[in-house]
């Protein structure tokens, strides 16, 4: 549902008053042509990514649950599966936002 804004007294002046495009004989498309691309790079991200997950299992070498002989029921490894699985698609995430830009 979108709610319709009434229209600002100057911005329906400048619109009667506005004509279209200001002829510029093709000088900002040459200007665009020169401006050069700017590609994000994904590797800052993946490094990030890494480090971060390098810090979690190194603040987690203690952690009673990582113990295997402790692990007596299916909900803890469900959850530290879906912990690692949101954590992974979070990362996927980051890094195809960061193509999209």
């Amino acid at each position: 549902m979108t709610q319709e804004v009434p229209d600002d007294p100057l911005e329906a002046l400048l619109r009667e008053q506005f004509d279209g495009p200001v002829p510029d004989e093709g000088f900002s498309a040459r200007v665009m042509q020169r401006i050069p691309r700017r590609r994000r790079k994904v590797q800052p991200i993946l490094i990030g990514l890494l480090a971060g997950a390098a810090g979690c299992f190194a603040s987690l070498l203690r952690w009673p649950a990582l113990n295997l002989e402790q692990w007596h029921s299916a909900g803890t490894l469900a959850l530290t599966g879906a912990m690692a699985a949101l954590t992974l698609l979070i990362g996927w995430w980051g890094i195809a936002e960061a193509d999209d830009r």
